[in-house]
């Protein structure tokens, strides 16, 4: 008789447990086993068997293929992301040992992804503080916003187990009539769009003694969409958003609750435009942003958004970056998934497109960008409208830039009639004036770190500054 395949579900034991928020007490209560027992289990020091992988499924309502089917998969994609980066170059890593541990380690690898999430976080946290001190900034209170944007670049804003949740919330949604009947449905929530004058300064209220969830009746379609998904997010995920908000320390409560923000955020977006069938729409429409909004309802902003959180393990597609300014410079969103050095302080760069969009409202302005190392990167720049939906209604009108790296460039529709990233194609930018050492560009407004401006008695450069050799 042929011997029993053994099964080992140790992380994904692991990762449902802590969707549920339970203890292993608690989840071997349930199972009527000991904590220790779970323990084993999860560190793949027992394999699981078929009596309790049928207790598991029936006590917690799960899909028995997609907890045997786990193995380690998602850890090991993890791991191997990891492991890419450029300090590991000169180790030899092949794919199958990443795999064995872990599977076969899991504590290990968890271990690992927390003390490299850490490491990067750190990472940023010295660029933040080196960049103060070189822009003669002195000690100063803990910025909130700085906080939360380390939190996300340090995971590149990538939460694969938010993917997950907001993905199986999506089916719901999806045998239900849309987002309004989920809401009915499930949480006795009756959707209501009233005047702006009656919300008084709220696009979104939720009345749970009426039963009733309140909308700004001037919001277009997309963003009534998002704002029925974000509070379903805080209905339904809480939890999650909760395991992943642990992963990090903040010095401020302000920190915390903008990250709690952004990740419910993260997880409505996941809602409108769930992982795998956005991940396969991206690539069958070349990352076209206006026509992957038409498909999934979703807004320019929001699409733009979402393309710089397909780094799911296994499930990559071209990473992004993006920022949003407003006429002024002034940044109120960052967001780096491709390695691209945004000034930490201070104005970007004036030869960037996105801050020349708003001589062309709502049309896309494309661009080949060369820094002064060598790096370089597409970018396409677009103006975006927030408020407004009525007569004298207040508007904002904001620049957003969605850009990837050169390598990258060739998979987008917008590159199809562009030359190529050559150095007579490229825009040569800085990341910022103090920080950029291009002493001949004319459009520099403040001297470079470093560099002894030259007096101009007897001569005057055409570029705002001349230096000295020295």
């Amino acid at each position: 008789m042929p011997s029993e395949r053994r099964l080992y579900v140790g992380p994904s034991l692991r990762r449902l447990r802590r969707e549920l928020g339970l203890t292993q007490a608690d989840m071997a209560s349930d199972l009527d086993v000991s904590a220790s027992y779970v323990a084993l289990l999860e560190r793949n020091h027992r394999p699981l068997s078929a009596e309790m992988l049928l207790r598991l499924a029936q006590t917690y309502k799960v899909d028995v293929a997609a907890l045997a089917g786990g193995g380690g998969a998602d850890e090991a994609a993890r791991l191997q992301a990891v492991l890419r980066d450029p300090m590991f170059a000169d180790i030899d890593l092949p794919a199958l040992e990443t795999a064995d541990v872990a599977s076969n380690f899991p504590g290990i690898t968890e271990a690992l992804l927390r003390l490299y999430t850490t490491y990067r976080e750190e990472q940023l946290a010295l660029a933040d503080r080196g960049a103060e001190e070189g822009g003669g900034r002195g000690p100063e209170a803990p910025d909130p916003m700085a906080e939360s944007r380390r939190f996300l670049a340090a995971r590149r804003n990538s939460f694969p187990a938010l993917d997950d949740a907001a993905e199986r919330l999506a089916q719901g949604v999806g045998a239900h009539d849309g987002l309004a009947g989920y809401l009915k449905a499930r949480h006795d929530l009756r959707v209501r769009r009233l005047p702006a004058n009656v919300m008084v300064g709220s696009v979104r209220r939720l009345d749970r003694h009426r039963k009733e969830l309140l909308l700004d009746d001037s919001l277009d379609a997309a963003s009534q969409a998002f704002q029925m998904a974000l509070q379903l997010a805080y209905l339904e995920l809480p939890l999650e958003v909760d395991v992943v908000l642990g992963e990090g320390s903040f010095a401020t409560e302000t920190g915390e609750r903008l990250t709690r923000r952004a990740l419910a955020s993260y997880a409505a977006a996941g809602v409108i435009m769930p992982y795998t069938a956005f991940a396969r729409a991206v690539e069958a429409r070349r990352y076209d942003v206006e026509a992957l909004g038409r498909q999934f309802g979703a807004s320019f902003e929001q699409v733009a958004h979402r393309l710089t959180t397909l780094q799911k393990p296994g499930q990559e597609r071209v990473p992004f970056f993006f920022i949003r300014v407003d006429s002024a410079g002034n940044v109120s969103k960052r967001l780096d998934g491709a390695g691209f050095p945004f000034a930490r302080h201070g104005g970007g760069c004036p030869l960037w497109s996105v801050h020349r969009a708003f001589r062309t409202p709502r049309e896309i302005v494309t661009q080949w960008l060369e820094l002064p190392d060598g790096q370089r990167f597409f970018s396409i720049a677009r103006t975006v409208t927030a408020g407004g939906g009525g007569f004298g209604a207040p508007r904002v009108e904001r620049a957003i830039a969605l850009g990837c790296a050169a390598e990258h460039a060739g998979r987008l529709i917008y590159t199809q009639n562009q030359p190529g990233p050559g150095a007579e194609a490229a825009t040569p930018i800085g990341v910022t004036c103090h920080l950029c050492h291009r002493t001949e560009c004319t459009a520099r407004s403040a001297p470079p770190i470093g560099r002894q401006v030259m007096l101009d008695d007897i001569r005057r450069t055409s570029a705002p500054f001349g230096f000295s050799d020295a």
